[in-house]
């Protein structure tokens, strides 16, 4: 009996597929309460929230990038959903938004049961954290697309914050005091020009630097830092947040100015981490490029005014005063 084609021999295995789903489903049931009225399975998410006056959803949606390369050559896939999900989380505190729940697509040349679970674990874990449901998503096989071991990592969130509790930078003013939270490291920003500088192979990232304690491949997976649960309970002292991701200081600080501000950085304020510095002597880079592409060493700026900027310091053992608004004299932003 002649034998026709097959999704199967076409590099698509739904009977797999069915197999990693229920794995996620257990990873992402971890993350639910009683508001999450259906989730991984259906055809959608269901999310019942409750206790706002006058709610204003927020949403946000990302990816890990090139961070991607560093985990497949380590061989580690634990760390990179936990960088999503505080990636995406911190984005929508900006505005001081609580999460809700979170969505999740990820793609793959070839389905690697273990790996996709790896992934999602670290999802879960994230969610868990933010208090925030791991509602549903997507896992697609899709060869001819990505090579055999490659993959992507989406992520889709939703929040919500009170009308009057928004929270977007308009109250700025001159003389306000810039704070600034560490950073874990280089979060998910910067990575394609540390793989120009040092490859993307085990051998290279297996190098143990003494200043950093382990393996530049191990110091460059370090999970993006979540801010939420720190900062939740102090929105009232902020005026404004500038998560530091793409483009840094210079992308990411002005979006929160009003028209004629500017925000002058004190870069001694604060010692940037080792591997930073072992970054920019690898790849002998400007000290303006360094501040345009990392976030070197501080992961989100609070504006706050002199009176409640002293209070969030007392609070935050961990933050530093980096700098301060200034009216803006001439096109710049940003004064290093």
């Amino acid at each position: 009996m002649a034998t026709g084609h097959t999704y199967a021999a076409a590099g698509v295995n739904i009977d797999l597929a069915a197999q990693v789903k229920k794995r996620i489903a257990r990873q992402a049931q971890s993350t639910y309460g009683p508001e999450v009225l259906s989730g991984v399975g259906f055809f959608g998410g269901l999310f019942d929230f409750k206790g706002y006056k006058n709610p204003v959803l927020v949403s946000h949606v990302d990816g890990v990038g090139t961070k991607l390369r560093i985990a497949l050559a380590m061989g580690r896939h634990d760390t990179i959903g936990k960088d999503i999900v505080n990636h995406c989380v911190n984005d929508i505190f900006t505005c001081g938004a609580k999460p809700l729940f979170f969505l999740d697509y990820i793609a793959m040349g070839k389905l690697i049961p273990e790996r996709v679970e790896a992934i999602v674990q670290g999802l879960a874990t994230a969610c868990k954290e933010a208090g925030c449901a791991l509602i549903s998503g997507e896992t697609a096989e899709m060869p001819g697309i990505y090579a055999r071991d490659d993959y992507d990592l989406a992520g889709f969130i939703i929040g919500v914050v009170e009308k009057e509790k928004i929270i977007m930078g308009k109250a700025i003013t001159a003389g306000d005091v810039l704070i600034g939270l560490p950073s874990s490291g280089l979060h998910t920003n910067g990575y394609s020009l540390v793989r120009k500088i040092f490859g993307e192979t085990k051998t290279k990232l297996s190098r143990r630097y003494p200043e950093l304690g382990r393996t530049l491949g191990e110091a460059l997976l370090e999970p993006h830092r979540c801010y939420y649960n720190q900062l939740k309970s102090y929105l009232p002292l902020v005026k404004g947040l500038a998560h530091i991701t793409g483009g840094a200081y210079f992308k990411n600080i002005p979006r929160i100015l009003p028209e004629g501000l500017a925000a002058r950085i004190d870069t001694t304020s604060w010692e940037v981490p080792p591997l930073f510095r072992i970054i920019q002597k690898a790849g002998n880079i400007d000290t303006q490029e360094m501040y345009r592409v990392f976030n070197m060493g501080m992961g989100m700026v609070i504006a706050s005014s002199r009176q409640n900027a002293k209070k969030l310091l007392k609070a935050l053992p961990e933050a530093k005063a980096i700098g301060e608004v200034v009216k803006q004299a001439g096109d710049k932003r940003i004064i290093l």
